[in-house]
């Protein structure tokens, strides 16, 4: 028996029906039926991963039935060794972020409903194997996320909110004009990803037309990725949106960017990309220092990880840059890495922030002292984003950082740099929030009791030790999908 891809779209879609029917004011039975429909979603992202044939390769599981064949449009559902992980990372994060919504206490029906949408959009941008798809689910994911902030943010909701909103739709629209382009110029008549690549494989798109459409797809979706200078929305946005959206947007969401940009900048225009990546590889390192050296001057915890969120998508844009099987592999497992890194982190300050009323680290001194459990999470959290050895983060970037070596021997020193500068402005946070005398006024608060109250953490903790432990499986399971577009691109 082989995984229904379609049903990883419809048990959420099936809780978002019965959350919308089941009466407002019966809260414990939204959540109840919320994260029943998260969960399952998740248990099957897991089944999907662990029957993908990694030694067969390609797309499987797929399911294609044309929805307007005038257009070359249809349902096409597949998944490869790198969406397939990107499943299980969202699968994990929106688990996570369900559980973790146990705090919002106004207008709860509302929210679940506008999180699963969010969920269901983006379970369905990683299934596409249609473009027209996958940018329909780009948007379904996007939209809900600026009611969210607006309504559910902190006190700067409705700045962060347009300004989020801005950015990302002009990023929208630069990517479709690009989309459009692809499939205008490209003589194959369809938006299906396969029959794209199996028509340009044979009728290369003339240099020229790609020299136009890849940098509109890669600057469009690299705003979704925080490409530098376009990253200025993420920072504010992740500080003032409620911390499920924090969680599946830093954690998830901007990986859409870089899953985009793979599958249709440089898998299906390969000249265009060897003349333009070079360049990405600059602002790369650009991301990783510049957005590193503002985290270092935070006092805010939610803009410290904002713009340790900015900086590490650097190293992602660097392995894309590579054109090596190493350094593309380095890509999708820090893909996966840095998502479950980054849901922790934003899960554990929403936590303290709840609490204290507070994100500043000068008034968060000494909370290991009342929260053992979080603290200590939080602590291994920031070992994980520093590159520590025996997390998943570690083996990811040193992936990317040997797969950059050879091209971009200089660029690579920069991101080494970087790491550095993350341990420095990490530890200094452990430091202010964490260690030292306790603050009296945080006396009170209390740790995380039940294992239901732990189990979050505990989940996306395991997962970044897990991979960091056992770091072949992961390249294993996505080594064949990334060999392939690699020889696809030379």
């Amino acid at each position: 028996m082989t995984p229904n891809l379609s049903l990883i779209l419809l048990l959420p879609l099936v809780g978002l029906l019965l959350v919308a029917l089941a009466p407002a004011e019966n809260t414990r039975l939204i959540r109840r039926l919320s994260t029943a429909a998260v969960l399952l979603a998740f248990i099957l992202s897991i089944w999907v991963y662990a029957a993908y044939d990694h030694v067969a390769g390609g797309f499987q599981f797929v399911q294609n039935l044309p929805w307007v064949p005038a257009l070359g449009i249809s349902y096409h559902l597949g998944v490869d060794g790198i969406n397939s992980m990107l499943l299980l990372l969202l699968g994990a994060v929106s688990f996570a972020a369900v559980l973790i919504s146990s705090s919002i206490k106004e207008r709860v029906k509302e929210y679940y409903i506008l999180l699963l949408i969010t969920v269901i959009g983006t379970y369905g941008a990683f299934l596409s194997l249609d473009v027209f798809f996958f940018y329909f689910f780009h948007e379904v994911a996007a939209v809900p996320v600026f009611l969210m902030i607006a309504i559910w943010g902190s006190k700067q909701r409705d700045y962060a909110a347009m300004k989020l909103t801005l950015y990302l739709a002009a990023g929208a629209a630069i990517a479709l004009v690009g989309l459009l382009g692809l499939y205008l110029f490209s003589g194959a008549h369809s938006f299906d990803l396969m029959a794209l690549q199996n028509h340009l494989a044979l009728h290369p798109l003339p240099i020229d037309v790609q020299n136009w459409i890849f940098p509109l797809i890669v600057i469009g979706f690299g705003i979704t990725l925080t490409l530098w200078p376009f990253y200025t929305w993420a920072p504010v946005g992740y500080a003032e949106a409620p911390t499920a959206i924090s969680m599946l947007h830093a954690g998830v969401l901007k990986k859409m960017g870089a899953y985009a940009i793979i599958r249709f900048a440089l898998q299906l225009m390969p000249q265009a990309a060897h003349a333009w990546m070079p360049l990405i590889a600059v602002l790369a390192v650009v991301n990783i220092i510049y957005c590193g050296l503002v985290a270092l001057t935070q006092r805010d915890m939610k803009y410290l990880l904002g713009y340790s969120s900015c900086s590490h998508m650097g190293y992602i844009l660097l392995g894309l840059a590579c054109f090596n099987t190493m350094g593309l592999n380095g890509v999708v497992f820090l893909m996966f890495a840095h998502g479950i890194m980054a849901a922790l982190a934003f899960a554990l300050t929403g936590y303290v922030e709840t609490q204290a009323k507070t994100r500043n680290m000068d008034e968060w001194s000494g909370l290991l002292a009342c929260m053992p459990f979080v603290g200590t999470c939080f602590i291994m959290a920031a070992l994980a984003s520093a590159g520590v050895p025996g997390f998943a983060n570690f083996a990811a970037e040193i992936l990317v950082l040997f797969g950059a070596w050879d091209q971009y021997r200089w660029l690579t020193v920069g991101a080494v740099f970087g790491l550095v500068i993350t341990a420095i402005y990490l530890m200094k946070a452990i430091r202010l929030g964490f260690h030292g005398p306790l603050n009296n006024r945080l006396a009170s608060l209390r740790d995380t009791r039940t294992m239901v109250d732990k189990l979050p953490y505990a989940l996306l903790l395991a997962l970044l030790i897990l991979a960091g432990c056992l770091p072949a499986v992961i390249l294993t399971h996505i080594s064949t999908s990334t060999k392939t577009i690699i020889e696809s691109m030379h």
